[in-house]
């Protein structure tokens, strides 16, 4: 039977099913993502040997670039959808969850992989780095609604904002990582620690939010003055989005910069440049199917890895790293970096408790991997694609619920412009 063919029919029918699970979900309080990760297992499991074999190990080139191309368009959406104007004070909650939570969880991560599973410290730092940065795309059900949509919940506010910078902020640790492996393989000496400061820290970081903000500034600029003044130039394509994104993302890559922190910051400056503008919701309804339409693929081919082996190698120790990470170590490290801000309790669980790993870790073991060899690639496979899985379900489960009870016990607040 022709794989290509069983393939398209495969991609064809999740993107349909796709159109009916943002209703399902409000129905069954279950996130989609459940439902086409078990669809995935279902079907690569019942029908082994029609379709090709998703091996993450044998196909990181393909990894990568989906990925990458998912969290890219989720980045920009997540940018579009918030109405909160960027100051300290009123991102306070995600910059403290950015800058303390996720080193935290860096830290505690890469300690745990190089003391309970023995991994060297290369690879140890690499999980910690992959596994850090909460998912900009798996998390939509504790995310913000759709640009203008009035009173949000600081709950939803901070896992929005935090999902949006930290799948930047986690890069220079992924390339401190590699770094580090490189020196172990005798690629480079000491000195290449410095080069990485240097470099793939301050250069990338500095140069990427700069792309971002000036690319935000100049479009917004040609959409919303130059064309409202000359009909010429007018639009009202929602495709502008993704062109924009891609277009950001590859300008930033060719100088050496971090793409996802430009487009990030590109879709925050161009929103709030013209903030109440009808247009935004074209932007983000289209950011939101042509996301929905690739996460379908991924998951379900992200199921199909699971029946297909890539779990094979997970030991009891790396299960319980797992257990660690999601219950013990994110949520301390989230309320630790939020314990004096000013927001309810009931809120400062919920953001403590939704550190909804996804596609993001995907993308950065697989981006390492091809940059060079790793000791322990199986292991951090196996570990990272376990930590989804369980939080794909936990989280999946507990997200809607949790979400209306703090909706109806906590009255929202009115966005600060």
């Amino acid at each position: 039977m022709d794989e290509y063919i069983l393939l398209i029919t495969l991609i064809g029918v999740a993107a349909f099913g796709m159109a009916w699970m943002p209703a399902i979900t409000k129905l069954t309080g279950i996130s989609y993502a459940i439902i086409y990760v078990l669809a995935g297992i279902a079907v690569f499991a019942i029908v082994p040997g029609w379709l090709p074999v998703p091996d993450v190990k044998k196909n990181e080139e393909l990894v990568v670039r989906l990925s990458e191309m998912v969290v890219i368009i989720s980045l920009m959406g997540t940018g579009i959808k918030i109405d909160r104007a960027f100051s300290f004070k009123n991102w306070s909650s995600p910059i403290r969850l950015v800058s303390i939570a996720m080193l935290l969880c860096i830290a505690l991560a890469t300690l745990l992989g190089y003391t309970l599973l023995g991994f060297d410290i290369a690879s140890a730092l690499l999980l910690g780095a992959a596994l850090a940065p909460t998912d900009p795309v798996l998390a939509s059900d504790v995310q913000v609604g759709p640009p203008n949509a009035g009173k949000k919940s600081e709950t939803k506010f901070s896992l929005t904002a935090e999902a949006g910078l930290n799948d930047g902020m986690a890069f220079p640790f992924t390339w401190l990582a590699i770094t580090l492996s490189s020196i172990a393989h005798g690629h480079i000496g000491n000195d290449g620690l410095w080069s990485w400061f240097g470099y793939h820290f301050l250069y990338k970081l500095i140069f990427g939010a700069a792309v971002g903000y000036l690319a935000g500034r100049l479009v917004g600029y040609l959409v919303f003055r130059l064309g409202e003044k000359y009909s010429v130039l007018k639009t009202r394509d929602g495709f502008l989005a993704v062109s924009l994104t891609l277009m950001v993302y590859g300008f930033t890559e060719l100088i050496h910069a971090y793409g996802f922190i430009a487009v990030f910051i590109c879709a925050i400056t161009f929103r709030h440049f013209e903030k109440k503008h009808d247009y935004h919701d074209d932007l983000h309804s289209f950011t939101d199917q042509a996301e929905r339409l690739l996460v379908a693929v991924v998951l379900i081919l992200f199921g199909g890895s699971l029946a297909s082996g890539v779990l094979e190698a997970l030991t009891l120790k790396m299960a319980l790293f797992t257990v660690m990470l999601v219950f013990i170590i994110r949520p301390i490290a989230a309320y630790a970096s939020i314990f004096s801000s000013e927001i309810h309790i009931k809120e400062k669980f919920a953001i403590s408790f939704f550190g909804i790993r996804g596609i993001g870790s995907i993308f950065y073991l697989a981006f390492a991997f091809r940059q060079i060899p790793f000791l322990h690639e199986k292991e951090l496979w196996a570990i990272v694609a376990f930590t989804i899985l369980i939080s794909v379900l936990i989280h999946g489960i507990t997200a809607t619920p949790v979400m209306i009870h703090l909706d109806k016990k906590i009255p929202r607040e009115e966005v600060p412009e």
